[in-house]
């Protein structure tokens, strides 16, 4: 029997336990697929802590993870698209991905291009998707634009410098330590900033003469929005995706917002950006090019056996690591 992280109460890192989890055939629409490499992002912290929308985390007991490549071992009634053998990823919900095996909806599943290594696929995936709305739908990025990145040494954050610094922009970046500065610096971010020795609203204004940044990718939360809103240029955009220091104080989305420069919020989330399929094909299909190409790397700094989730996730919350995490079944 396959086995999985299951969580039996939601909690800290140790709430995973490594045990037997059955899979039962594929149900119609579905593909059973076995797991050949598995992404780690932070919003799995919040699924296993509980800090995320109930919706997103079934009741207990549950397996977490929503980045996974594999092998097709099945389909179910209906699936015409999949077929035992072929090589798929995927990077969005149903959770599941932290197990050896498991059964994926068909209409949300990718065929994985020959070519491409399924380590990077699996630290790539979710997070090179957000980066593709982010860059290119939140708001488009033209060369030119200064664009400010949180968190920018982290597995998301040198996703979009390298992808940022490909269209042209100009990218103020922060980080917390000098070390992540270098790493930022080495994929693309042109001005990154140690948040603890140096005022990233300074930086922007001197960078921009003054104008502003045209958005601000916003992953911090509690300890950076208001500065992050102030950074911004008139009418710029706040794509405010994360929150790793905690939920931002309230913002008054009729006064402040005008006050500032006629701004632009937003609670941006991947499962809206790609809910149709046409728009799921196309981000990936972009994806999946920008990885070939070579303008994209995972930067996977950190490679763990599926069975040490936890200690994954212990570093993941101590702020330690750098690039991207990926669990091996």
């Amino acid at each position: 029997m396959p086995k999985a992280q299951v969580i039996h109460k939601l909690g800290p890192p140790e709430a995973m336990r490594w045990e037997e989890w059955p899979v039962a055939d594929p149900g119609p629409g579905e593909v059973r697929m076995r797991h050949t490499a598995v992404g780690v992002n932070f919003a799995d912290t919040y699924h296993r802590g509980g800090i995320s929308h109930p919706w997103v985390v079934p009741p207990c007991p549950v397996v977490i993870g929503f980045e996974g490549v594999g092998v097709v071992e099945g389909v179910g009634d209906g699936v015409t698209d999949f077929k035992t053998g072929d090589r798929v990823a995927y990077g969005i919900p149903p959770l599941g991905s932290y197990s050896e095996a498991r059964n994926y909806p068909a209409d949300k599943l990718l065929h994985l291009p020959d070519g491409l290594d399924d380590k990077q696929v699996a630290a790539l995936l979710m997070k090179g998707m957000t980066a593709h709305y982010l860059l290119h739908r939140t708001y488009a990025v033209q060369p030119g634009d200064t664009i400010v990145v949180h968190a920018a040494a982290g597995g998301m954050g040198l996703i979009l410098c390298q992808w940022g610094k490909a269209i042209g922009a100009n990218i103020v970046g922060t980080v917390s330590t000098p070390e992540k500065a270098e790493v930022a610096r080495a994929a693309g971010c042109d001005h990154p900033v140690v948040r603890s020795q140096e005022d990233f609203l300074a930086k922007v204004r001197d960078v921009t003469d003054g104008e502003g940044a045209a958005v601000v990718y916003e992953a911090i939360g509690k300890d950076t929005l208001q500065q992050s809103l102030d950074c911004l240029r008139l009418m710029g955009v706040c794509a405010a995706y994360g929150h790793v220091s905690g939920p931002p104080d309230p913002v008054d989305i009729i006064q402040d917002l005008g006050r500032r420069g006629s701004l632009f919020i937003t609670r941006p989330a991947i499962m809206h950006y790609v809910a149709k399929r046409s728009d799921l094909e196309w981000t990936a299909r972009d994806l999946f090019k920008a990885i070939g190409d070579g303008v994209l790397d995972a930067n996977i700094n950190s490679e763990y056996p599926l069975k040490d989730a936890v200690a994954a996730h212990q570093a993941i919350e101590s702020g330690t690591t750098l690039g991207a995490t990926v669990l091996l079944p």
